[in-house]
């Protein structure tokens, strides 16, 4: 895969769930895209190739929503991002709801998904995908305009509230190598200042503007 490295054994655990050792998960997505989307190279690609588009708008493309639907997914979480630790490192974050491991991983041999995803492939440059779960009991989030990712190679302190989710990092599907633990994800009405992050350390930091939430509801649904 082109965009990242793929955890061969995180995978063969997300698809080998017994239907007692499996339920719901949610896969959280870092995104980086390329200036200009490249199909060359990119199987599949012959027939629904788009020239000249940028990254992100073969990513729209992408958009797999139907799919989703049709599994019993639902995507509960789209930013911009509009500032993070390293600069120019992330442009957006998304956050799916699967019903099980074992329909996330199903997903991605169906010939629908499949031609859809050519789109992704031309237009990623770099991404983190990760199996996240609540650590703990949540509630209801309140509506706010931009929510603030830390992720950290450590576990943090901190309960869930109304306007903050903690998730534990169950694995990562596609990345960089890198390990990862806890996810704290903070709502506010304005941007917070961001400590300056090391290109590649342990802890990432990134806000966004949110563009669909439905998180909160997730969580006491």
């Amino acid at each position: 895969m082109r965009y990242g490295k793929i955890d061969f054994d995180y995978a063969l655990d997300l698809a080998g769930r017994t239907p007692e050792n499996d339920g719901p998960i949610y896969m959280v997505n870092f995104m980086k895209y390329r200036d200009v989307a490249g199909y060359d190279g990119v199987k599949g690609a012959e027939k629904s190739a788009k020239p000249g588009i940028s990254g992100i708008e073969a990513d729209n493309l992408y958009n797999p929503s139907d799919v989703l639907t049709k599994i019993g997914a639902q995507v509960v979480f789209v930013g911009e991002i509009v500032a993070q630790g390293t600069e120019g490192e992330w442009d957006r974050m998304a956050i799916v709801k699967y019903a099980s491991r074992v329909s996330f991983m199903e997903m991605q041999n169906r010939p629908d998904f499949k031609e859809k995803h050519v789109h992704k492939e031309a237009g990623m440059l770099y991404t983190i995908v990760m199996g996240t779960l609540p650590r703990g009991e949540h509630q209801a989030i309140d509506r706010s305009m931009y929510c603030t990712f830390e992720l950290t190679a450590a576990p943090q302190q901190g309960e869930a509230s109304n306007h903050q989710a903690r998730l534990a990092v169950e694995g990562t599907i596609v990345g960089d190598g890198r390990k990862w633990d806890d996810l704290t994800m903070t709502w506010s009405d304005d941007i917070p200042v961001v400590a300056p992050r090391e290109v590649g350390g342990e802890v990432m930091t990134v806000v966004t503007k949110i563009q669909t939430d439905r998180m909160g509801k997730s969580f006491i649904s």
